[in-house]
């Protein structure tokens, strides 16, 4: 475990008017119903004013407000009605929690609740991406970005909508029990290890859906060939179309241009080597075409936040035995 202590006791604030998604979601990752898990694990208390109100759903919380007063970590999760302000007394317990002490973590529009509290005035914050002009908005003095998964201000974490919420909460599990931990809880969950959304953009630039689009065949073919030198020309020339053209279909289909695309790919590739491999950074680099070391490290820190050595240290697969990190 890498924090001892800290984060035994996750509270989940609950009060009418909250997604029912995200809520459920943090139980599950907090929740203490797998055998594989390491002791101590969480305690995990849902808590709220009485029943309440959850989209569809009538929830009955375990615990009053008070109980999040005792809380190490506090989960908040989405506020539905951004528009609303959300309850005073919500707002003052999630106050009373942080001046105590507890880290206090918002999921997907929960960053409104934590902004009313004050939580985030001079500090960075996200959301869900179509109401961080919102919240920028409504809060100037804090410093919303818009783009990422998730920020980690230490005591204070916000992260952007569900799927993101998800990687928050792994992230969570990361920094109490180590990555071994986490990757575990992935796996219960069917979905990939999270990737670090606090330093930098994490949100890799999608491959266009399945369909018929101009780019279905070149995009596969690309990706085979990440090892090789190409440039703009050859992706056009594979594509039977000119490079203007080329640029117009990359930047409808995947919001950025195909060279831009290309990099991204090949850092991809270079962060799933780290993780299962024992590749030197060299040999890496030459399989992700991205040519030297030198030029890795650099790609690598700029896109991921990191260097190469510092992620495979943090995102090992543990797949490769009881032991490995």
């Amino acid at each position: 475990m890498t924090r001892s202590a800290r984060g035994t006791t996750v509270a989940v604030a609950a009060t009418d008017g909250m997604l029912s998604f995200e809520l459920t979601l943090a139980c599950e990752v907090f929740g203490d119903d797998a055998a594989e898990l390491p002791e101590p694990w969480y305690r995990l208390a849902v808590c709220g004013p009485g029943a309440v109100r959850l989209g569809r759903f009538l929830v009955e919380p375990e615990h009053g407000f008070d109980r999040l007063a005792e809380a190490d970590t506090l989960i908040v999760p989405g506020w539905a009605d951004v528009a609303r302000e959300p309850p005073g007394a919500l707002v003052a317990a999630v106050r009373a929690a942080h001046a105590r002490g507890a880290r206090v973590a918002s999921l997907c529009t929960g960053a409104f609740v934590l902004a009313a509290a004050g939580l985030l005035d001079g500090r960075r914050a996200t959301t869900h991406w179509a109401h961080a002009g919102e919240l920028a908005a409504r809060y100037p003095a804090v410093t919303v970005e818009p783009d990422v998964l998730y920020v980690d201000e230490g005591s204070v974490l916000t992260s952007a909508g569900k799927a993101a919420a998800l990687d928050l909460c792994l992230h969570l599990v990361r920094l109490d029990h180590g990555a071994r931990v986490a990757n575990t809880i992935a796996r219960r969950l069917v979905v990939p290890p999270q990737r670090d959304g606090g330093q930098a953009q994490f949100v890799m630039t999608p491959l266009p859906d399945p369909g018929n689009h101009p780019l279905a065949e070149l995009i596969p073919w690309a990706m085979e060939r990440l090892d090789q030198p190409l440039s703009v020309e050859d992706l056009a020339r594979q594509a039977g179309m000119s490079s203007r053209h080329l640029a117009r279909h990359f930047q409808a289909a995947t919001g950025t241009t195909p060279l831009r695309w290309l990099l991204t790919q090949r850092v991809r590739r270079a962060q799933e080597l780290l993780e299962t491999t024992d590749d030197t950074v060299d040999v890496i680099a030459a399989a992700a075409g991205l040519g030297t070391a030198t030029t890795l490290r650099r790609h690598f820190q700029r896109t991921v936040g990191v260097p190469p050595d510092a992620y495979r240290r943090t995102f090992r697969v543990v797949s490769r035995g009881p032991d490995a990190r």
